[in-house]
C-alpha cells in the first residue's frame, strides 16, 4: 500500500527468512547509494519499529519503508495527447500508444510525445508522480509500453528489464511466406553509417535475439502475420531483423517494405512481467487501435 510518501507491504511467503537488506539488494536490486540512504535515514521499520538491516524477515509482517514515494516533478512537461491507459495502479501503468507520437522527446521543443501525455493525465488527476518509462516504442508503432510512477519503483523494473523478466510480444504483417513456422533471428544490430536513422545488421554491432512464429498467411497478397517475442530490445529491432532475412514490415518503407499500410504494420500486443512490489504476474494486452491489417 502507498500512503502519501510511505511504502507499506506484508511479508509474503518468498520473503520470509530474507535479511531487509537481501530484499534491498538481491531481489529489488537497488544502488548502493539508495541502499546507504535508507539506512542512514533509518528508514526501515518492521511492525512499527525501526530494524537494522540484518533483521529477517517473517511471513506476515508489515515492513515499512519511509519516504519511497516523494512529491516529484513529472520529468516533462505536461500536455494533452491522446492514448489510452490499459493498466494502472498506484505504482506504474500501461499505456496503449497510438501511431505518430514518439514515446519520449528527444530535443526540448518535443511537447507531443506519449511521456507529455502522461505528465498530463497525472496532473489532471492531480497526482504527483515520475513518468519512468521502462522501455519504448517506435514513433509509428502502436502497443503497450510501461512505465513506473516513481524513481524506486522505476529502478526495480528496469532490472526486470536488463534481466529479460518482462515479455514484450508484437503482432507484425511482413512481406512473403516464411519458410518455417516458428524461428529465431539472431544478428547483431549497429548504425547504419550512410543513414541517420536506420539501423542494419553489422558484425560489429548489439547482441540482438527475436523469435518469431507464423499466425497466419495470405497466399492471394503474399503477406504473413506473425508474432515476435524479443529477448533483447534494440533500436528498430524486429524491423531490421525481419528485413535481414527477406520479410520487410508492410508499410515500412524504410526497411524494403511497401506502403499497403499507413505505417510499419507492428503492434506491441502483449506485455507480460511480474509486478514489483505484489509479485502478481501480470498480462496485458493492448487492443488494435487503428485499422491494423490483421490477416487471421
Amino acid at each position: 500500500m502507498k500512503k502519501e510518501h510511505d511504502l507499506y507491504i506484508q511479508i509474503p511467503d518468498v520473503w520470509d527468512g530474507l535479511t531487509v537488506e537481501d530484499l534491498l539488494k538481491k531481489e529489488w536490486h537497488l544502488s548502493k547509494k539508495t541502499v546507504h540512504f535508507m539506512r542512514m535515514d533509518k528508514a526501515i521499520e518492521i511492525n512499527g519499529r525501526a530494524v537494522p538491516f540484518s533483521e529477517r524477515l517473517v511471513k506476515g509482517q508489515v515492513l515499512l519503508i519511509q519516504n519511497v514515494f516523494q512529491t516529484e516533478d513529472y520529468g516533462y512537461v505536461p500536455n494533452e495527447v491522446d492514448f489510452q491507459v490499459i493498466y494502472e495502479d498506484d505504482f506504474l501503468l500501461v499505456a496503449n500508444k497510438p501511431a505518430g507520437i514518439a514515446t519520449h522527446p528527444n530535443k526540448p521543443e518535443d511537447v507531443k510525445t506519449l511521456a507529455n501525455g502522461i505528465a498530463y493525465y497525472f496532473q489532471e488527476k492531480d497526482e504527483r508522480s515520475e513518468v519512468h518509462h521502462v522501455h519504448r516504442l517506435d514513433k509509428d508503432t502502436t502497443g503497450a509500453i510501461l512505465f513506473a510512477k516513481s524513481a524506486f519503483v522505476g529502478s526495480i523494473l528496469d532490472y526486470q528489464l536488463t534481466e529479460r523478466k518482462i515479455k514484450r510480444t508484437y503482432t507484425a504483417v511482413v512481406h512473403g511466406k516464411l519458410k518455417n513456422q516458428k524461428g529465431t533471428i539472431q544478428a547483431k544490430i549497429g548504425r547504419d553509417r550512410h543513414h541517420p536513422t536506420r539501423r542494419r545488421v553489422s558484425p560489429t554491432g548489439q547482441d540482438a535475439i527475436t523469435h518469431y512464429e507464423v499466425i497466419a498467411y495470405d497466399a492471394k497478397k503474399n503477406l504473413s502475420q506473425i508474432r515476435c517475442q524479443l529477448e533483447t530490445g534494440r533500436t528498430h529491432q524486429i524491423r531490421v531483423h525481419l528485413a535481414h532475412i527477406g520479410h520487410p514490415l508492410v508499410g515500412d518503407t524504410l526497411y524494403g517494405g511497401i506502403r499497403l499500410f499507413y505505417r510499419q504494420a507492428l503492434h506491441g500486443q502483449f506485455l507480460n512481467f511480474t509486478h514489483p512490489l505484489t509479485l502478481e504476474k501480470i498480462t496485458v494486452e493492448a487492443p488494435f487501435i487503428d485499422d491494423f491489417p490483421a490477416l487471421n
